[in-house]
């Protein structure tokens, strides 16, 4: 290579942006995936051997994806081809296809191609791929944000062993972050820059696992705030702020603001007020709070709350824990919204929280009362001649599938503990009851 070769790659280097620069060299460089990559783990130990097979890389963005295959292109003695699904075609694959054959037949050599986006290839094109995959011609790696199981051909994906990447937690975020500002070779590090703690904490939340979100607010902050008296850049939570473009918001997920806004957030859907709950839903949001742990807290609203008022409440909010969890954000917001709306806007009882702590209560102060007799267990030989079961009427016998019989222990014959409100879904309990009682 000539000086203006070396020269030219040099300045392509510095000038390319810093989450490229910082990609890892080696697998033990990558921050985060411990699920896939620990060094007792099967995508692990198959890198570092470098008998990697066809292997599918499914999660979102920013988390690691194109960094493992840029890793395994570092390790392999395989020849290692990238093209992007977004750009390329079928002829694309046809030149890799054609080079892959010569590696293979003239120098025994495997070849790995990386296919980013592999998603956004349609079935053709997908199916053009799958002898190739099949004979060994070549090794496929596919990076998707997309679930490979809707997405990617059945084949394929038969032929391929699928890792599913997580977001990066907090923790992973921070050390990409220190690790940007200190790097003197790839990093932020020769500009002596220095980062409050405060602002690294609010990048880690802000960016919801997304290390690229993190990175390039770094690198914007850097390159773009005045040095200040002492020499030093600082990159402060008002910087932090202006370059993740998310302003800091006073909540502190471990201190008072955390436990009084999820608290006005509670008690604005248990007031049936929709308008707080949304604002207070969008502020914690904005925090950067797990979507798991708000999700969690309207369920129990929905139970504790609305109750059988509305029985589909807790329905919906169950719904939408599950659905979080598998969409994440911030697409999870929408979600969120309609289940906080529902639980606002339903007809409200606390009649379950009122019997269970009655019941709690009542098993506190009688704890040895017995299960009547003819309640109890007759199928075991003997049962009879002990009177287990004897005299107990089968409701689904008698008219409306009720009969009136003993069903409390002897001396808790005269607890009501279940006292429905008579709103929404438990006035229908009410006619029901009396309906069924002959009370009408």
């Amino acid at each position: 290579m000539d000086i203006f070769s070396y020269m030219r790659e040099q300045n392509s280097k510095s000038d390319s942006p810093l989450a490229g620069r910082l990609r890892p060299r080696t697998i033990e460089e990558v921050v985060g995936q411990e699920h896939i990559i620990g060094k007792d783990k099967l995508l692990y130990r198959a890198i570092k051997a470098d008998k990697l097979s066809s292997v599918i890389f499914y999660g979102p963005p920013g988390t690691g994806k194109t960094t493992i295959a840029k890793v395994i292109a570092n390790t392999t003695s395989a020849d290692f081809r990238q093209i992007n699904a977004t750009s390329a075609g079928k002829k694309d694959m046809e030149e890799v296809v054609a080079i892959a054959k010569d590696n293979l037949g003239m120098y025994g050599k495997k070849t790995i191609l990386f296919i980013d986006e592999i998603h956004r290839f349609n079935k053709a094109q997908q199916d053009y791929l799958l002898p190739f995959v099949e004979d060994g011609t070549i090794i496929l790696i596919g990076a998707t944000t997309e679930n490979p199981y809707f997405e990617v051909n059945g084949a394929l994906l038969s032929r391929s062993i699928i890792f599913e990447l997580k977001r990066l937690t907090e923790e992973n975020i921070k050390v990409l972050i220190h690790r940007a500002i200190e790097d003197k070779e790839r990093g932020m590090g020769a500009y002596d820059a220095v980062i409050d703690d405060d602002a690294v904490d609010f990048l880690a939340s802000m960016s919801t696992g997304d290390a690229r979100s993190a990175l390039n607010a770094v690198e914007l902050g850097v390159l773009t705030t005045e040095r200040s008296d002492d020499g030093k850049i600082h990159i402060t939570m008002d910087v932090a702020s202006e370059c993740i473009q998310k302003r800091a918001l006073k909540y502190d997920k471990d201190g008072d603001n955390h436990y009084d806004t999820i608290s006005a957030f509670i008690k604005s859907m248990r007031g049936s007020d929709p308008d707080a709950a949304t604002y207070y839903l969008a502020k914690m949001l904005t925090a950067g709070e797990d979507i798991k742990f708000i999700a969690r807290r309207i369920m129990i609203c929905a139970a504790e709350d609305v109750g059988l008022a509305d029985p589909q409440a807790l329905q919906v909010a169950v719904a939408a824990a599950l659905a979080v969890e598998r969409v994440g954000m911030p697409e999870s917001q929408i979600i969120l919204s309609e289940a906080v709306n529902y639980v606002a806007t339903a007809p409200k009882s606390n009649s379950c929280v009122n019997a269970i702590f009655k019941a709690n209560d009542i098993v506190a102060n009688n704890p040895n009362e017995k299960v009547p007799t003819h309640l109890q267990d007759h199928h075991y030989g003997g049962a009879d001649k002990l009177g287990h079961g004897v005299g107990y009427k089968y409701a689904h016998d008698f008219p409306n599938h009720y009969v009136e019989q003993q069903y409390l222990p002897d001396g808790l014959t005269d607890e009501v503990i279940y006292e429905p409100s008579g709103i929404g879904h438990e006035k229908e309990i009410i006619e029901y009851f009396n309906k069924i009682k002959g009370k009408r």
